[in-house]
């Protein structure tokens, strides 16, 4: 997928991504306990960790769907603290949603194009789809069908392409291999790779440690709503104690 750094709705290409002390409380439980993160420009980082680790929670809070607070959340020079879910996009923030979220009542191409809602129909829209489309040949092989006939792999192809219509600059991917057969997963790893080696910013939450470090290039590990462990994805790949709790080795 190409990075379309012209797009008047997306943000300045080049720039870093930082949070700093995200909390998010549901009543009197704490499900993200003042976590900082920076995702550099053109890097990819991963966010390791059990089931109830807190991961989705701070990626929605990220992306202002849950309440949360925060000490700050800047995109390059861009305050984000403020802005709302709707309009990350507008500041080149794509995001796929744990479970996908296809509009399953609408066909293929209806739902990557309610990804480029925020840009204008033009060639550059048209190319994105086009790129797309050959990122996932399947997409376009199923263009016309109804997204609720697809199967749970074409439908993570789907949310992923509907994210990448936006043309962000940073993409926020959570649990993307989720409830998927270990063939699919590959497929879901070789398109995360390649838009890693193209300098698309990404942030990965997964439960699958194996993908996370193969897909990103630095990782930080989340327990009890805390990062208790980060590093590079190779030198946390080949940490004993990640190695027996995430990968089972």
């Amino acid at each position: 997928m190409s990075i379309d750094t012209d797009s008047p709705a997306t943000a300045t290409t080049g720039a870093d991504f930082t949070v700093e002390g995200l909390t998010v409380h549901y009543g009197g439980v704490c499900a993200v306990n003042g976590i900082s993160l920076t995702v550099p420009a053109g890097r990819s980082v991963g966010l390791i960790g059990a089931n109830g680790a807190g991961k989705t929670s701070a990626l929605r809070a990220l992306m202002g769907l849950v309440p949360r607070k925060v000490s700050a959340v800047r995109f390059g020079d861009t305050d984000l603290a403020r802005v709302k879910a709707r309009d990350m996009v507008r500041h080149g923030i794509g995001y796929v949603p744990e479970g996908r979220h296809v509009f399953v009542g609408l066909p293929v191409e209806k739902n990557l194009l309610l990804g480029a809602y925020a840009r204008p129909w033009d060639a550059a829209t048209r190319a994105s789809l086009a790129e797309v489309y050959e990122l996932f040949p399947v997409l376009e092989e199923m263009k016309d069908r109804l997204a609720g006939a697809l199967s749970g792999g074409q439908q993570q192809m789907l949310a992923i392409g509907r994210a990448l219509m936006s043309q962000p600059k940073l993409l926020l991917l959570d649990e993307p291999s989720m409830g998927l057969s270990p063939k699919l997963v590959e497929t879901i790893l070789a398109v995360l790779q390649r838009l890693k080696g193209q300098g698309l910013s990404m942030l990965l939450v997964e439960q699958n440690a194996k993908l996370t470090f193969e897909a990103t290039s630095t990782c930080l590990v989340m327990e009890h709503g805390e990062v208790v462990l980060s590093g590079t994805s190779a030198e946390l790949s080949h940490d004993a104690r990640v190695r027996k709790i995430y990968l089972g080795l």
